[in-house]
């Protein structure tokens, strides 16, 4: 009981202190705006400064206490994640800010960056570079980059913030970028931890500090934005990423998500909604000595009932890296499916999809609609069969592309149809639908392809129809329908 009081004391005095600080900088602001501002700009970008900003609760580091000692069970998982729900609240750390102008207004998208110091390589300042360079001018208005340096050794820390002002001074002076860092004094204990999957005490304390790293990231980054992408601090940008992750998203308008991937590696571009990163923060320090983050975040998703993974082609987002942050070990990894320059992505504007085909298990109609990773699959259809698209609103499309059958699966194509466009439409209670189609044109070897639609259709396009003219033996599967507006 003594040494409860003297903590609760020693923290009063703590709190005291930093509200005594706070107080003077109000009066020197009132005193000289000008040059308080001034001064700041230079403290930000070559000084290190930092502002604490709130103290960490007794009650967050007590679940922490009591989680590490916890395997993670699906009944206590489960028990546990019944309270996670309420966590819609920030975690209160206090951040060191090294380098950050205020917003002046909530952005589209915040990419995270979570770095440490390695043994061997670094490639933080490219993976900056890179995300700026592959964004335009109007895509850097959307954009927010937060570089958490999470290594305890200052010197690096002063080492790498002197390179990152050095080099990006203007994106941190414009809002676009900012720096900071975690005291290691409000992370968990690290060292003893359980040894799951009989991986050394090492790569244990090395992944499970990882885990808070991101946590403390992502509790951050919680209403700046949006949405949310985590990269690792070796990533490579596709040219204009962030105008392919807004066409992904206004094409799942009306479809509940919680992660969409851009990249089958590790945590390199996972996007979240914004709302959902306090819960993910809290969730990451509950069990943050149990798994890899990676394995982490897939437990995330199931819990949120999200069951399958959303996964996007081309990936947005390649691993450069040649050595770990582990050691300094050898990470040869690549995504095979990562396009520098994805080619003219199209737009897919939101639309509700039917079919009267039998659709095989859950290869539903709405995953040929999307950049997903998937595909509609139906047992073999027959003539009069359709499989019919209803915008939203009324479109001027430009140019539509469909393609059938699979590398493996060649034969499961359409192999008689056509494609119909119509405009008028017809609202009962049960569905809308259009009155009449014009035909487009047939498909050919199981892919159907057209140019300068808005030439030949003299009006706007509500509905869009795959109409199978022929009973065929083999099953269907649509892989893809590409749609690109005017």
């Amino acid at each position: 009981m003594l040494n409860s009081e003297k903590e609760r004391m020693l923290k009063f005095h703590q709190v005291k202190h930093i509200f005594d600080i706070l107080d003077k900088m109000r009066c020197l602001r009132k005193r000289s705006t000008v040059s308080f501002l001034g001064v700041l700009v230079i403290f930000l970008l070559f000084m290190n400064l930092y502002i604490e900003d709130s103290y960490v609760m007794e009650g967050d580091k007590q679940i922490l206490r009591e989680t590490s000692t916890h395997q993670l069970s699906p009944e206590h998982y489960m028990h546990t994640f019944k309270d996670l729900s309420n966590f819609s609240g920030a975690l209160n750390v206090t951040y060191r800010y090294l380098a950050v102008m205020p917003l002046q207004r909530k952005r589209f998208l915040t990419i995270g960056l979570s770095s440490v110091r390695r043994k061997k390589g670094s490639y933080l300042l490219e993976t900056i570079k890179s995300i700026f360079e592959q964004s335009s001018y109007e895509e850097l208005k959307e954009i927010s980059v937060v570089v958490h340096l999470a290594d305890f050794n200052s010197s690096w820390r002063e080492v790498m913030l002197q390179d990152i002002t050095q080099k990006f001074a203007h994106h941190i002076i414009a809002g676009r970028l900012m720096v900071i860092h975690a005291p290691e004094e409000y992370y968990p204990i690290l060292s003893g931890l359980k040894r799951n999957y009989n991986d050394p005490e090492d790569r244990v304390r090395f992944r499970s500090k990882q885990n808070v790293d991101y946590a403390f990231l992502l509790n951050f980054c919680a209403n700046i934005s949006y949405y949310y992408v985590m990269l690792e601090d070796d990533v490579r940008c596709s040219k204009n990423f962030l105008t392919a992750i807004k066409k992904v998203i206004a094409s799942l308008k009306g479809t509940y998500w919680v992660t969409l991937e851009f990249s089958k590696l590790g945590y390199i571009g996972k996007l979240y909604h914004s709302h959902d990163l306090p819960r993910l923060a809290h969730f990451l320090l509950m069990f943050y000595q149990e798994m890899p983050c990676d394995w982490l975040l897939t437990h995330f998703r199931s819990l949120l009932a999200q069951k399958n993974v959303i996964r996007f082609k081309p990936s947005l987002f390649q691993h450069m890296g040649y050595y770990s942050s582990y050691k300094g070990t050898e990470n040869k990894l690549k995504d095979d499916d990562f396009e520098e320059e994805p080619f003219d992505l199209p737009d897919n504007p939101p639309a509700s999809l039917y079919t009267n085909m039998s659709v095989f298990e859950n290869y539903d109609a709405s995953k040929a609609y999307s950049s997903v990773d998937d595909y509609f699959w139906g047992k073999p259809p027959s003539t009069g069969d359709v499989f019919v698209i209803i915008f939203e609103k009324p479109i001027v499309i430009k140019r539509i592309k469909v393609n059938t059958g699979t590398e493996d699966r060649q034969n499961d194509i359409l192999h008689h149809g056509a494609l119909d466009v119509g405009g008028n439409i017809r609202y009962s209670k049960q569905n809308r639908q259009c009155v009449t189609y014009i035909k487009l044109g047939e498909f050919r070897n199981g892919n159907f392809e057209v140019s300068d639609v808005n030439q030949k259709i003299p009006f706007d396009i509500h509905c869009m129809r795959i109409y199978v003219t022929k009973t065929q033996k083999e099953w269907l599967i649509i892989r893809s329908i590409s749609i690109w507006t005017s």
